[in-house]
């Protein structure tokens, strides 16, 4: 599968697909650490090299995982990112509770929002330990939404610490925004930004900020959310379908649905054009998909090498369904 090079760190690459790891820490529902593990070993098979986790996904379950089915491959072959901004603090009275943020795993632990410098050098640490892995490779701020301050001032020189020193090879932010992370593009040292949901075929919000910034800049752009967290995902959009994590609004389904009418006359469907949609602009180096099971990643990789005709972008933007050409 092709890789495309960090602008600013070259020795890191990211193949144009990468795999997510919320669904490895149980997100919305439980997994097995079978169905898990083949999902790994599928993309592996299919070219896949870069593998993306956090602490949060799972109170650390995903990152096991992910570990556990990597160590015994090449180390140099694959690139491993992981975030910082939430350490896990063991929490034994609620053991008996189901995580409230969305997974399905035993509330053992709770989150503390922490981008201080020790925060992010602990939180380093313990992914490290949890992976079993000897790095990381990028290291993103986790949501740094309410913590501008402390994560440009503390987080961010940590991080710029260690990439010096070698032990990480690049370092960024993830955010489900474009604002703020434009901010950390053009006002810290940051190498690549996770960008979720806001440059997807349905919104490119990311072109007004996010996106010119680092081009100029020579930040890498990774791409996660790219179904809009479920309304781009199928074929043809149902009525029960979710954007940002809830019940899409009738408007956004009708919009979909003219969207995947207007793919389909093209020979394409919505899944595949939203893939193929993103890595047309230069900023954007990988694009992530969570992936829970070997069939979602035989899946994504049949969407990822479909033929999209060059055609159906100005067609898009003919009705009106796509933001128009940056001038």
């Amino acid at each position: 599968m092709r890789a495309h090079a960090l602008p600013r760190r070259p020795a890191v690459r990211l193949t144009e697909l990468g795999f997510g790891g919320a669904q490895g820490g149980n997100l919305y529902r439980a997994t097995t650490d079978e169905e898990f593990a083949a999902a790994i070993d599928t993309a592996w098979e299919g070219g896949l090299r870069y593998y993306d986790t956090a602490p949060h996904y799972g109170l650390g379950l995903s990152e096991r995982r992910i570990g556990a089915a990597l160590r015994s491959r090449p180390r140099d072959e694959y690139v491993v990112s992981t975030k910082v901004g939430r350490l896990l603090v063991p929490s034994p009275p609620d053991a008996h509770r189901r995580d409230p943020e969305g997974f399905d795993v035993a509330a053992d632990h709770r989150r503390v929002w922490d981008f201080s410098r020790d925060g992010v050098l602990r939180s380093l640490e313990s992914s490290l330990d949890r992976t079993g892995l000897d790095r990381v490779d990028v290291v993103y701020l986790h949501d740094p939404d309410d913590h501008w301050e402390q994560a440009a001032t503390e987080a961010v020189p940590a991080l710029v610490e260690l990439r010096d020193q070698g032990v990480v090879g690049a370092i960024g932010a993830g955010m489900n925004q474009s604002h703020l992370l434009t901010r950390f593009v053009r006002e810290t040292d940051v190498d690549v930004v996770m960008c979720a949901g806001r440059y997807t075929l349905l919104e490119q919000g990311a072109l007004a900020d996010l996106l010119p910034a680092a081009g100029e800049r020579g930040v890498g752009v990774v791409i996660a959310g790219v179904y809009n967290s479920g309304l781009l995902s199928r074929d043809r959009p149902a009525a029960d379908a979710t954007y940002n994590y809830q019940q899409a609004p009738p408007e956004l389904i009708d919009r979909a649905r003219r969207i995947a009418d207007v793919c389909q006359s093209y020979g394409v469907t919505l899944p595949q054009a939203a893939l193929a949609f993103v890595r047309q602009h230069p900023a954007v180096v990988s694009t992530v998909v969570g992936l829970r099971t070997g069939a979602q990643v035989t899946q994504s990789l049949s969407r990822s090498d479909a033929d999209v005709p060059a055609a159906l972008w100005p067609a898009l933007r003919a009705a009106g369904l796509l933001a128009p050409v940056a001038t």
